[in-house]
């Protein structure tokens, strides 16, 4: 299967002051056709950065080094007048908060029918007709009135669908869903998944799905990276990963799940908080936190190592562990 998307050596620069901090640091990405990959880790990990990179939505101050290869093409290499073109048309984003990412003076039919005019050239009456069918498509059973409501008279889960309808309307090759479910209640986030894999499905998208919440990974995800302080520390299939996690960090954020455990009275916390761009420690960055904190790792950043063939792992308890096994062998 070959891959949709594939990022090579992403790094994501910001300047401030005449400094110059990584918020993405040397990200490597394969989505296939048609697979979904999850990207999670706490909120400062750089998940939401490396996605606004790879749709070339960065503010002034940002920069961006590396390759991000769509379907062959390489997108650093376009211009922003060319972008405009591809986004919404070849690769589409969902936002965290709809509220702030609809216009809120423009109804719900403008907002919908502006990417099919412009993209696929549709006049006003046939992309009001398409416009109704994608409400319809994301379980909005009163597409005819939503076209005419304004956002804020919609209730959250029903502005999610209509950023899902407006991120799907020309049928792209690859959506980023950055937090979709994000302050959503539990039934109403169940209801958006859903819609999601079910278009997924019958578009036949490749997904690359951001989130800080392990279950929504386990119910979309094929394949998954964990990010933390801008790196990737481990990479590996959903199944995988959520059985057996290699990286201290990740076993921390599946321990600190809410579950029903019998006799467990309090959720496992992970001490400390993600650094700063501008205050990375000079060896491994979780090293601060990290229950199993060995010397090198204050002095050195371990590479992403391969452990097994299903999992690679950011950290230098697998390289003493290969080490040991080749003097025993």
């Amino acid at each position: 299967m070959t891959n949709m998307l594939e990022v090579t050596g992403l790094t994501t620069t910001f300047s401030k002051n005449e400094r110059a901090f990584k918020v993405v640091d040397n990200l490597c990405l394969q989505v296939k056709k048609g697979e979904s990959v999850g990207i999670v880790g706490e909120s400062g990990c750089g998940k939401s950065v490396a996605s606004l990179s790879m749709m070339r939505l960065l503010s002034k101050n940002g920069s961006i080094e590396g390759r991000i290869q769509l379907d062959g093409a390489d997108l650093l290499r376009y211009s922003e007048k060319e972008m405009q073109k591809i986004r919404g048309k070849e690769i589409a984003m969902i936002f965290q908060e709809p509220m702030t990412s609809l216009n809120p003076v423009l109804t719900i039919g403008k907002q919908l029918s502006e990417g099919l005019e412009k993209h696929e050239g549709m006049n006003r009456a046939q992309s009001r007709q398409r416009v109704v069918e994608l409400l319809t498509q994301v379980g909005i059973s009163r597409a005819n009135e939503i076209y005419h409501e304004y956002p804020h008279r919609l209730s959250g889960g029903m502005r999610q669908r209509v950023m899902i309808a407006m991120a799907i309307a020309c049928h792209p090759k690859l959506l980023i869903a950055d937090e979709p479910t994000t302050a959503l209640d539990v039934t109403i986030q169940a209801q958006i998944l859903d819609v999601m894999k079910k278009i997924q499905r019958e578009l036949g998208m490749s997904l690359i799905m951001i989130t800080h919440d392990l279950g929504v990974v386990a119910e979309t995800c094929d394949r998954v990276l964990v990010m933390y302080a801008g790196q990737v520390i481990e990479a590996a299939d959903v199944r995988t990963l959520l059985r057996s996690p290699k990286h201290p960090y990740t076993v921390g954020l599946i321990k600190s799940t809410p579950h029903n455990a019998k006799g467990l009275k309090r959720l496992h916390s992970i001490a400390g908080s993600v650094p700063t761009p501008d205050h990375y420690p000079k060896g491994c960055r979780f090293a601060p936190r990290c229950e199993k904190v060995m010397p090198i790792c204050l002095e050195q950043n371990p590479p992403l190592l391969d452990v097994d063939q299903q999992s690679e792992c950011r950290c230098w308890l697998y390289r003493e562990n290969r080490e040991s096994t080749a003097v025993n062998g």
